[in-house]
């Protein structure tokens, strides 16, 4: 199963489009500030510049004129005058001007070097004429949008006129207050009902424009979630929908009592059922599969399908009684699901109990599935249904596993491997023949640890390749030490892994091996499992005839453990055969057993091999090898594995008693 980044996967498809939303509108409020500015500008610069130059003739009319009042009473404009306190003392009209405010200095926009003008508004006047807090003239232009008003005006060909009052303090101490008028025609009018429509306008299309974003934006969304969480067999959700959702469910503060349990349902031997059927009836099947698991969960739960014929489930559970029981009614339903076959379903099972939110969102989904997977692992060579949860003897398991990967490394550079030697005797003379080496672990951590709790391990992982390296490195080292010292040394086999004959260059690295520690290849037996002969069997011809040209002989270990031994023989060209220990087990029909022996041993004469019987432990069995023919034996009988320097002894011996054990 593939690895994915969850929390990274989940940014990605949860991800609003809040940049993309945040940029549309600020451009959007780019474009209506233009559009006010333009707006604003327009008409109060218009309005600002009918009032400056309405100051401008009237200070032009009477500046350095002493006679003021004289032309103001012949002028045609309305006018009053008042005493420093006030009062009116003269006019030609009422006053009509607002006094309550005070005035308004044109000096900061138009009027420079004319503070003396003020400006006031007229009570009768619909528009309003007020000022900011810098004292800037500003006449309220949203009242001109009176659009009432403009279309009277408009029809009538007439301008609209703002009534306002100008007032000049004279020298003497009076005021002098002139009325004018800010005259608006049909065309500023239209001018500035243009720009609020064409505002409106590019306003709404804006929106049109975020709101189509948004929408696209969804659809792209829902549209990603759809190819990245749906599964095309089921039709249903995949495994990467199941980590996002599960792992959301599980850290809900209203779930965070009730206990939830993951597990891995299987559909047992599925591949068998496609190669009698077809793959797109299989995935019809499937497809069933998954609609009964969905009608038979709550809805609460959550369940998806992940590779080939597995199906992570989610399960809220009070109780790890009831909680079987739910499980065991969706395979009895899943067991009959096609009249015409009765299927095989397991389910493993990981328990997460009810937890805080701080451990529930530091759970790693991928590790529970894989303990769920590892507890339905236990049933994996029945292809009946079952169901089996993880429990403490699984971790431990697991810790072991961890605890050997973390070591092997450390263990070979300290090398803490050592190598021990199980002696091969002719069954007729007791005389040593040959030696099988045997792997052992010395930690100062682990003490003592035997080859059958971390050579699986190894094999699982990869690791028994560098496994291999070490002990023909060190077997040939020592062989070629015996030989030094003037020992009778005999061929001692070393097993190699499966693993490792997919390697084209395979034949080269074990020469090269004996060649640096000056081991001559007729010491040195290749032993080969049965097994390995089913990957690649060219290849391991082809492997096989090398080291043979390079002067090592072959074996093949654990005949008979398997169903296609005679066949194997057909097609590789051993040397020797060893028979399994399994041969010579006490059974209810020890005659049969000696007569496939017998006829084993025969063939193997037949094609110029040597034979080794291995696991013998009695003289009953070590008479009737020895009248069948046998090469050599193997077990404890003769000598059980041994250091090094125990094997020395018995090289230096060469025969062994025949009754010895």
């Amino acid at each position: 199963m593939a690895n994915i980044d969850i929390k990274r996967a989940n940014k990605m498809i949860n991800r609003r489009p809040v940049f993309s939303v945040i940029l549309m509108i600020f451009i959007s409020i780019l474009i209506f500030a233009s559009i006010a500015m333009v707006y604003f500008i327009f008409g109060e610069y218009s309005i600002q510049l009918k009032l400056a130059n309405e100051v401008d003739s009237i200070s032009e009319l009477y500046s350095g004129n002493n006679d003021l009042f004289s032309l103001i009473s012949r002028s045609s404009k309305d006018y009053f005058i008042t005493d420093p306190s006030g009062n009116i003392i003269s006019g030609n009209t009422d006053n009509t001007a607002d006094l309550s405010k005070h005035p308004l200095d044109m000096d900061y926009f138009f009027i420079k070097g004319r503070p003396e003008y003020q400006i006031y508004s007229d009570k009768n006047s619909d528009f309003l004429i007020t000022s900011d807090n810098d004292n800037d003239v500003i006449i309220n232009v949203f009242d001109l949008m009176d659009f009432d008003k403009v279309a009277i005006q408009y029809r009538s060909g007439k301008s609209t006129e703002i009534p306002y009052w100008i007032c000049y303090p004279a020298e003497d101490g009076t005021t002098v207050y002139i009325k004018s008028n800010l005259a608006f025609r049909s065309g500023d009018l239209i001018f500035i009902l243009a720009l609020s429509i064409t505002l409106s306008i590019t306003m709404i299309l804006i929106m049109l424009a975020i709101l189509i974003f948004g929408i696209n934006n969804i659809r792209y969304r829902k549209d990603l979630q759809k190819l990245l969480f749906m599964d095309r067999i089921s039709g249903g959700h995949n495994w990467s929908w199941f980590l996002i959702n599960a792992s959301k469910l599980l850290s809900r503060r209203k779930n965070l009592n009730n206990g939830y349990a993951v597990i891995n349902l299987v559909f047992v031997k599925y591949r068998y059922f496609v190669l009698c059927h077809s793959s797109s009836e299989g995935e019809k099947m499937l497809r069933e599969v998954y609609l009964t698991i969905l009608k038979n969960i709550g809805p609460r739960d959550l369940a998806s399908h992940s590779t080939e014929a597995h199906f992570p489930i989610l399960m809220r559970y009070d109780s790890e009684e009831g909680l079987r029981q739910k499980v065991q009614n969706i395979i009895s339903q899943l067991e009959s699901i096609d009249t015409d076959h009765k299927f095989g379903f397991q389910a493993g099972i990981d328990l997460i109990p009810p937890q805080t939110a701080r451990v529930r969102r530091s759970l790693d989904l991928d590790i529970i599935y894989n303990n769920a997977s590892a507890a339905r692992m236990q049933l994996d060579m029945s292809e009946e249904s079952g169901i089996a949860f993880y429990d403490n003897d699984l971790l431990e398991q697991h810790k072991w596993i961890d605890l050997v990967t973390e070591k092997q490394r450390d263990a070979i550079d300290k090398e803490e491997f050592i190598v021990y030697y199980q002696p091969k005797y002719n069954p007729n003379t007791n005389q040593l023949q040959g030696a099988e080496a045997l792997i052992r672990w010395q930690n100062e951590e682990l003490g003592f640890v035997s080859p059958g709790r971390f050579i699986p391990i190894f094999e699982s992982s990869g690791f028994i390749t560098e496994i291999d390296h070490y002990m023909l490195s060190h077997v040939a080292r020592d062989q070629a030490k015996w030989l030094s010292q003037g020992f009778k040394i005999v061929p001692v086999s070393v097993n190699v892994s499966r693993a490792h004959f997919i390697e084209d260059d395979l034949a080269e690295q074990i020469r090269d091996i004996c060649l640096e520690a000056n081991c001559p290849a007729e010491y040195i037996e290749i032993e080969v499992t049965e097994s390995a002969f089913f990957d690649d069997k060219n290849k391991m011809i082809e492997t096989i005839r090398k080291l043979q040209s390079y002067g090592f002989s072959v074996s093949m270990d654990d005949f008979g453990s398997g169903y296609s031994s005679l066949n194997s023989l057909k097609d590789l060209p051993l040397n020797i055969l060893k028979l399994d220990a399994g041969f010579f087990a006490e059974g209810d029909d020890d005659d049969r057993s000696k007569v496939v022996v017998s006829e084993a041993l025969k063939l193997a004469k037949s094609l110029n091999m040597k034979t080794v019987a291995e696991g013998i432990e009695d003289k009953v069995q070590v008479d009737f090898l020895a009248r069948e023919g046998c090469d050599m034996i193997q077990g404890y009988y003769f000598a059980k594995p041994m250091p090094a320097s125990d094997y020395e002894s018995r090289m230096a011996q060469e025969t062994i008693p025949g009754s010895e054990a």
